[in-house]
């Protein structure tokens, strides 16, 4: 959104200390509350283009690193990383555009793939250390934003905001895979 166009609804102002917070129309309207997400995942997914064009990646390939980055974290993630099968269900890209994937960013230096000790057939796909510092420089600038909006909220709100998110990031990913 350009910084002339007005957003739908008024940024949020934070209630004061022990004030419950006046209910905002945007919330009970259906319509101007899809905006609002649409408009998040927009600036969101412009911002991963950005990321991809300054590191010189493909949207895909930085879709697949940040499930890399994703899996290490996870601890259903097996050794810390995870395998191409996974990858593959995950972002939804045949076997074929996974191993391309895969090959553009071991030649960049951002992953790189091992054999499983027990089963030398199984792959493990994990990220460099560079990959991470890569990713969190760029993106330092939206975690400071981040956390200046997250302090305009009581720690109610932002209960009732994750799992809000939550729950909507589950219900978009049941409903991708359901397609």
């Amino acid at each position: 959104m350009s910084e002339q166009e007005p957003r739908t609804t008024p940024p949020a102002v934070p209630a004061p200390a022990g004030a419950p917070a006046p209910a905002d129309p945007a919330v009970s309207d259906a319509p101007a509350l899809g905006r609002l997400l649409q408009d998040l995942a927009s600036e969101l997914n412009l911002l991963g283009h950005g990321f991809a064009a300054a590191s010189g990646l493909h949207a895909t390939d930085v879709q697949a690193l940040l499930a890399v980055m994703r899996a290490t974290r996870d601890p259903d993630g097996g050794q810390g990383g995870i395998t191409p099968g996974r990858l593959r269900e995950e972002l939804a890209l045949t076997s074929g555009a996974v191993t391309a994937v895969l090959d553009r960013l071991e030649r960049a230096g951002h992953i790189r793939r091992t054999r499983d000790a027990a089963d030398r057939r199984q792959v493990h796909v994990h990220h460099l250390p560079g990959a991470g510092r890569m990713a969190a420089e760029w993106f330092a600038p939206v975690a400071r934003r981040t956390e200046t909006v997250r302090g305009e909220f009581t720690p109610a709100e932002l209960a009732a905001v994750a799992r809000f998110l939550g729950r909507m990031t589950d219900e978009l990913e049941s409903l991708r895979h359901t397609r």
